[in-house]
Formats: structure tokens, sequence, C-alpha cells
């Protein structure tokens, strides 16, 4: 049977130190890696080129991870599509078996620290707590029954990248923080509103978080919080509303290239029926 090929979409922002350790877990059979790189200034970009020549670099074109995620996923040219992060706290030597439950039927793996197998040694007593929440309302909202809802570790065929809905194009809204809805650490929230309402197959995959090697975390567990509650009641909102039909096989196709990192930078600084995704902008 031939395996399919795997695009490693990693978000980066000033990572310089943790990338060596998580190139170095690394499968060797992956596709490509597309480092996503949000404006580093600490040599990120030149450290994944010396470690893997082979790297494809992408600048983000707005800012926050989201944004980060839907630049990788429109440029990712694999059969399927990992999200890894950057700091070192997922394996991507998990990967395979991320693989195999796509290959066992699903059209979606998500990782899971609270399952036989998982487990972390980066989440507090808060944010456990806060996800134990999250996730239950999640389930109750969308007919799920998963048992982590907030983590970032997750691998898709690329053909169902159109249902997620991602906006990788449009321009920075004036004034604000540059974010629109869905560029932030929301993303992932959005991303399982959109699967469960294009009723993907979703498989949950033990994982097992390891503590950021290096630098701290831009994660806020109130603020963050606030806008996957948000996220979920307003995915909610919009499920009952009536919307066009999508073809959920179809891979989108930006509206602008998203350009090479220039190097001179561096120097300087279940059968389903999908329902067409609104663009991600600020709510309402």
């Amino acid at each position: 049977m031939k395996l399919p090929s795997v695009s490693v979409v990693m978000p980066a922002l000033n990572e310089a130190q943790n990338i060596p350790h998580v190139f170095a877990r690394m499968p060797p059979e992956v596709h490509e890696v597309v480092l996503v790189d949000g404006f580093s200034v600490d040599g990120t970009v030149a450290v994944a080129r010396q470690l893997r020549p082979d790297v494809r670099v992408i600048r983000q074109s707005r800012k926050g991870k989201g944004n980060a995620l839907a630049c990788g996923i429109a440029a990712a040219t694999g059969d399927v599509i990992a999200l890894v992060d950057a700091d070192g706290s997922a394996d991507p030597g998990e990967i395979p078996r991320f693989v195999e439950a796509l290959m066992n039927g699903a059209d979606f793996a998500k990782g899971t620290r609270f399952a036989d197998g998982g487990g972390s040694a980066d989440i507090t007593r808060l944010r456990s707590y806060g996800n134990y929440a999250l996730t239950a309302f999640f389930n109750a909202c969308y007919g799920r029954n998963y048992s982590d809802l907030c983590y970032g570790f997750n691998v898709f065929w690329r053909r169902h990248a159109a249902v997620l809905g991602l906006d990788a194009t449009s321009p920075q809204r004036p004034g604000g923080d540059g974010r629109l809805w869905g560029d932030g650490f929301e993303v992932e929230t959005l991303i399982h509103v959109r699967v469960a309402n294009a009723r993907l197959i979703v498989a949950e995959v033990p994982s097992f978080e390891h503590s950021r090697i290096h630098g701290v975390s831009n994660l806020n567990a109130f603020h963050d919080g606030r806008r996957v509650l948000r996220t979920i009641l307003i995915g909610r909102r919009r499920l009952q509303r009536p919307m066009a039909t999508a073809d959920p096989t179809s891979v989108p196709t930006p509206t602008a290239s998203i350009p090479e990192f220039p190097a001179q930078a561096i120097q300087t600084a279940l059968p389903m029926t999908a329902v067409a995704s609104e663009r991600s902008v600020d709510p309402p």
C-alpha cells in the first residue's frame, strides 16, 4: 500500500533555540516541512535553513498563530497535513500514529492529552480545568465526545482543507491588533467547530505534551479561554442558519500568492455534506 505524503506545517515566532530539538524528532519520511515565520528576529529562519536546507519558509500574511496555520495549510502540497508547534511541546515523532488513524478511515486525527497513552508535562491545573469545561461545552453543542479540545496537534487529509475555511489572504484591518477572527489561539477550536459542522470522521490519538523547551508561551488562559468560548457559541449559531453546500474534497485556491520568505530579510531583522465556511473575520 502506498503511504500518503505528509506536509508538516509549523508556525514559528522566535523559536531559534527550539527548532533544532523539533527537527531532530521529525520523521525522515515526511514530504515537506513548511515553516511559517511570524517575523522572527532571533534567527529562527536561518537556523531552520541551516538544519534542513529543504525547508519551505513562508511569511505569514497577518499576525497570530491562526493566520500562520492558514498560510501554511494553503501552501502545503502533501496528501496529509500535520500541524505541529515549533516550541518543542508536540513531538513530531508521533505523526505516524496520526497518519495510521487516517489510513484506518478517519478524515481528521486530533491529539489528546487525556487518553491512555497521552499526557502533559506542561498544562497547569487552571488550564486543565478550563479545558475540561470548554471540551464538555463543545461536546454538548456539537454532539461530539472529545476528551481534549484545546490541543494543537492535529493531522488531516489535505482534501478536507476547504472545510476549515481558514483565511490566508485578507489584509489586516486598520486599527486593532492586526488580527482577524481565527488568527489567534482560538484557531484550534474554530477548526474543530467546522470539522464538526461538516460531519467529518474524527479519531482522537493519544499524544504527550512536553514542556516548552525555551522561551515563554504567549497563551493567556483567561483571554484566550474567552475567545474559545465565543468561537463555540458563534459556530453553533451559524450552524443553525441555512447555508450553501460546498465540495468538501476541494482544496481552496488562495486569491493571492503567499511569498517565500526573502533571505535578505533575515539579515535585517462519515460520508459528509460540508457547509461553506464563513470567512475568518471578526464576528459581529
